[in-house]
């Protein structure tokens, strides 16, 4: 993934809540990643969603920060906040228990481009597992849904 932007000559910024910095970390572990990873938000409360990522207090208030709307404004926040081509943002419920009306397992993640055709959201659902195995699937999931993303435009 991280040789495909390098080779558009594009670059790539993440935007995290339940991971905490996982997905950029992960992508880090890549050598040559700082020629596409410019680097990543960890917006686990809501105003630092609002204040780094810019996403909109009324879509908060609306939709609430464990929503489809709200993965699609960090991602796109992100994007505007470290001047990338695309991110990726996650945001959901890592557990042990339910948060804010969304059951644990519950995880929402979006990737902006450059583009309204090259962007996506998706919710996954793991029910059922730990903490630990909630976070290290939505890392996975976020990288797999960016490559899906990149490989189709």
């Amino acid at each position: 993934m991280l040789e495909l932007l390098e080779s558009r000559s594009q670059t790539l910024a993440t935007c995290e809540s339940l991971t905490a910095g996982g997905v950029a970390a992960r992508l880090a572990d890549i050598p040559g990643a700082s020629a596409v990873l410019q680097g990543g938000l960890v917006t686990y409360s809501a105003a630092l969603k609002v204040l780094l990522a810019g996403v909109d207090r009324d879509l908060i208030t609306r939709y609430g920060v464990m929503s489809a709307e709200c993965a699609q404004a960090m991602a796109a926040g992100a994007r505007k906040a470290c001047r990338t081509d695309w991110a990726v943002s996650l945001t959901g419920v890592a557990g042990p228990g339910p948060a804010d009306g969304r059951a644990a397992g519950d995880v929402y993640i979006a990737v902006a481009g450059p583009t309204s055709a090259s962007s996506a959201v998706q919710l996954y659902q793991w029910p059922n597992l730990t903490r630990g195995q909630v976070r290290e699937n939505s890392v996975r999931a976020a990288l797999r849904l960016l490559l899906s993303v990149l490989s189709t435009v």
